[in-house]
């Protein structure tokens, strides 16, 4: 037997080595924990230091990229600042030069008019002169008749009078047509130079239009919600526009088709927000058309409102006004009719200014002279009928009123703003690229030339160039003279005018061409 007291130091020790033993096992346990938590703040700390530099690169990139965009912006505005300060100097040029050019005219004419008052002065001189000449010839005519003729003093007086007048009214008659021969050459020179002046001062860009609208598509699958089911949205839309739409094989694209440019404006309005938004049902569409209608309205109200601000016209009905930007959707031939008008008031205005007459109501004639045009797809009668109607109903002068009709030859022209208005839209609608004829009538057109100028004898070739408006003859210099090339091109031209039909003018040219060729050997 193991005595007591051992048996309890042995159970004491045993005790106090299990708890030292015990706690060194929960501080090695502590120490790892510890360790384990700083491993892991270690490991946050540099996944944070990393998102934080990541998000320092972005945000420098992303600095980079606004500076830039702000440096393209600054570039852009800077280049369009210049080029319209370059555009102001260029108008200042051509204001210099237009100035000089009048200064010089005055000039010439204020010589003219100073050599026109001598010899007016030598005229009036010489017929002084004439005058003393005549009375000592009645005097010693008198005598003589009075002495050899036996007749007496009144007898005489009456014959010579009668010689004297004459010879007065063959002089004069010489005088008179010499005076409207010069006249007549003055008024075309001073024509010409009007138009040349006003075209000069009038630059315009046209474009072409279609009867179609084209609507591009985010893909084909769009075509069938466009359709609906059985239809429903198609018929919707076309009844809604009164355009029609055709969907064909034509990838990402469906054509809008109809005669009323208005409506096809509208339609595309419409079904282009309808593509966007991407909800394409019957109540919907007939919701977006009358939204799209409004806006269509608006768009040509400020259009027509715009034109009359450009021009300085002031006072205009509101009704004219809705007509007017109505042609803002109507072409002839081509030409956009709202752009032919403003290109006609400001050609109008150009030669009023250059003749010295009403500026602005030759600018308000012109801009309102084809106003009709807004009228003919809703009633029968012509556009200058209605155009003639609408401004009468609203108080328009009396001048309008003349040039809407007389640049159809309906009525006299009573007006000189009535002529410049019809003047100014025949040079709007037939000067190079302002309206567009069909490609199957301006071929036949151009062939028809070519077979007018081949039909003279001696012509080897021809060419119809710059669009027709120039037809260049060859000719063989063995058989046809000098003299026959006037000849020749007198007949073409005076054919051509008799059997075809074309804007403005077309020159006719005939080259006759003589070469010598050797070599030198």
């Amino acid at each position: 037997m193991i005595p007591l007291g051992i048996s309890l130091a042995v159970g004491v020790a045993v005790a106090v080595a299990a708890f030292f033993f015990g706690r060194g096992l929960e501080r090695a346990r502590q120490r790892r924990e510890t360790e384990a938590a700083r491993d892991e703040a270690s490991r946050i700390r540099n996944r944070a230091e990393e998102e934080a530099e990541n998000l320092r690169r972005a945000a420098e990139l992303q600095a980079r990229e606004s500076a830039l965009r702000l440096r393209e912006t600054w570039e852009s505005e800077e280049s369009r600042r210049r080029e319209e300060v370059e555009r102001g100097e260029r108008r200042l040029v051509q204001r210099f030069e237009a100035a000089d050019r009048k200064t010089d005219q005055l000039d010439r004419r204020q010589e003219t008019l100073e050599q026109r008052a001598r010899e007016l002065g030598a005229a009036e001189d010489s017929l002084g002169r004439r005058r003393e000449e005549s009375k000592q010839i009645l005097v010693e005519t008198r005598a003589r008749l009075e002495s050899l003729a036996g007749m007496t003093s009144e007898e005489a007086r009456a014959e010579l009078l009668a010689d004297l007048e004459d010879r007065a009214r063959a002089e004069a008659a010489n005088s008179v047509r010499e005076i409207k021969e010069e006249a007549q050459r003055t008024a075309e020179r001073e024509a010409k130079r009007v138009i040349a002046m006003a075209i000069q001062r009038m630059a315009a860009d046209e474009t072409a239009q279609l009867t179609v609208s084209v609507v591009q598509l985010p893909s084909d699958e769009m075509k069938g919600r466009i359709i609906g089911r059985e239809g429903r949205n198609i018929r919707a839309f076309e009844q809604a526009t009164g355009i029609d739409v055709i969907i064909d094989d034509t990838p990402e694209a469906v054509v809008l088709s109809g005669y009323n440019p208005v409506r096809r404006e509208v339609a595309r309005l419409a079904l282009a927000r309808l593509i966007e938004d991407g909800r394409i049902h019957p109540g919907r569409i007939e919701e977006v058309v009358a939204r799209c209608g409004k806006d269509v309205e608006k768009e040509m109200r400020e259009a027509a409102e715009e034109a009359l601000y450009g021009l300085g016209i002031h006072n205009v009905h509101p009704e004219i006004v809705k007509v007017l930007g109505a042609l803002k959707y109507r072409t002839s031939f081509g030409q956009n009719q709202l752009g032919h008008a403003r290109e006609v008031a400001v050609l109008a205005g150009n030669m009023a200014a250059e003749m010295g007459l009403d500026v602005k109501m030759a600018r308000r004639a012109g801009l309102l002279h084809d106003v009709g045009k807004g009228l003919t797809h809703e009633q029968e009668l012509t556009h200058v009928e209605l155009g003639h109607r609408l401004c009468k109903r609203f108080k328009e002068p009396d001048v309008v009123l003349n040039a809407i009709r007389a640049h159809h030859d309906e009525e006299p022209h009573r007006y000189v703003e009535a002529w410049l208005v019809t003047a100014a839209d025949a040079i709007s609608g037939s000067r190079p690229g302002a309206r567009r004829e069909m490609f199957e009538g301006y071929v036949k057109r151009l062939e028809k030339l070519e077979e007018i100028a081949t039909e003279h004898p001696g012509v080897v070739r021809c060419f119809a160039i710059q669009a027709g408006r120039e037809l260049r003859v060859m000719v063989e210099p063995e058989r046809v003279s000098d003299e026959d090339m006037a000849l020749i091109s007198e007949a073409v031209a005076r054919k051509i005018e008799s059997e075809l039909q074309y804007p403005g003018q077309i020159k006719v040219v005939v080259i006759r061409e003589t070469r010598a060729v050797d070599f030198a050997r």
